[in-house]
């Protein structure tokens, strides 16, 4: 769906301004339906539901691959079989295109591809 799914991120040590509304809605086009923009536009997150823990934990885990890869980390929340993973750059204070990189990465994971 996504070529942001074949792109790394960015170095981001901040001193660049975080993406706004505008530009955030137009790279939500590019992700899957499951993920949804924050109401001030400052963050992106998406929930995922499973069979069990186990398969639970085994998301998690490959999410954490992807972050440790792209040198871009999430918020996780997660309980029995469910969890829920929210993308912002903390740099800037709100969304850089290294969010969408990202939750385009979980897409795939998610979808076993």
């Amino acid at each position: 769906m996504s070529t942001l799914a074949e792109k790394t991120c960015s170095p981001c040590e901040g001193g660049i301004p975080a993406l706004d509304a505008t530009a955030a809605e137009a790279l939500m086009a590019k992700l899957e339906s499951r993920w949804t923009l924050s109401a001030d536009a400052r963050q992106i997150s998406a929930q995922f539901a499973f069979r069990d823990y186990f398969r639970t934990m085994a998301f998690i885990n490959a999410v954490a691959y992807v972050a440790a890869q792209e040198d871009h980390h999430p918020d996780i929340s997660f309980g029995y079989n469910a969890c829920t993973i929210t993308w912002w750059t903390h740099a800037v204070d709100g969304l850089s295109e290294n969010d969408f990189i990202c939750a385009a990465k979980v897409d795939r994971l998610a979808d076993g591809k």
